[in-house]
């Protein structure tokens, strides 16, 4: 299958690829992942990318299409394509499309998991995680042991310059006016398969939503 994964920060997209990921076997590629891995590298783009990232805006079209471009490329379509993040605005969707049908990979699934914005602040602005060995928590639903402390390392725990809630709120807004034209987009094209799903319902619930209606479509592929 190749599958584009939505839904507004914070919906538990992470948490699902992973899971779809390994029950499916297909490549993930997670926007988020790879735009901070370049940030992360200190080159010219990575600074250009820090400022919009930091300031809760959407990095611009023709940036994340050159990048996401590549990862494609160097995936192993083969095993099948899950996007995380990506496509999110019209532009990219269709910038996506020609390199798909190019490719003779064109596009067959789209994911959506819906959030209530409530549940959305709470779940990014209680993000946390440890700066020496990455394992993360969260204030409320995955605590550490000792407050504010690793419980791998002790090093002290830390939030992403983009989880606060005035960052979140911008995000929100984004999302709202750039992302949700994106799944309209989709859905005027009759023959891709939409699946939506409740993320405001447990992650083991939405899970096995996901999966009944993947194991549906390719049983009628």
């Amino acid at each position: 299958m190749r599958i584009v994964l939505m839904g507004p920060p914070g919906a538990g997209k992470g948490t699902q690829a992973k899971r779809l990921v390994e029950r499916f076997g297909m490549d993930h590629l997670s926007s988020g992942d790879i735009l901070r891995a370049e940030r992360a590298s200190g080159s010219k783009l990575g600074r250009q990318l820090a400022g919009y990232m930091d300031a809760g805006k959407l990095v611009p079209d023709e940036i994340v299409v050159e990048i996401m471009a590549k990862a494609i490329a160097d995936g192993n379509a083969q095993r099948g394509l899950l996007l995380d993040g990506f496509p999110r605005t019209v532009m990219q969707a269709q910038a996506l499309d020609r390199q798909l049908e190019r490719a003779g990979k064109p596009l067959e699934v789209v994911v959506v998991i819906t959030a209530s914005p409530g549940a959305i602040v709470e779940r990014i602005t209680g993000r946390r995680s440890c700066p020496k060995c990455g394992k993360a928590y969260h204030v409320k639903f995955i605590p550490p042991d000792r407050k504010g402390l690793c419980d791998s390392c002790g090093a002290k725990l830390v939030q992403r310059d983009d989880d606060t809630e005035p960052v979140v709120s911008k995000r929100l807004d984004a999302y709202i006016a750039q992302t949700r034209p994106v799944i309209e987009y989709y859905r005027r094209r009759g023959k891709l398969k939409m699946v939506e799903v409740d993320g405001d319902k447990p992650p083991d619930d939405v899970t096995a939503d996901l999966v009944e209606a993947l194991q549906a479509f390719c049983a009628h592929v």
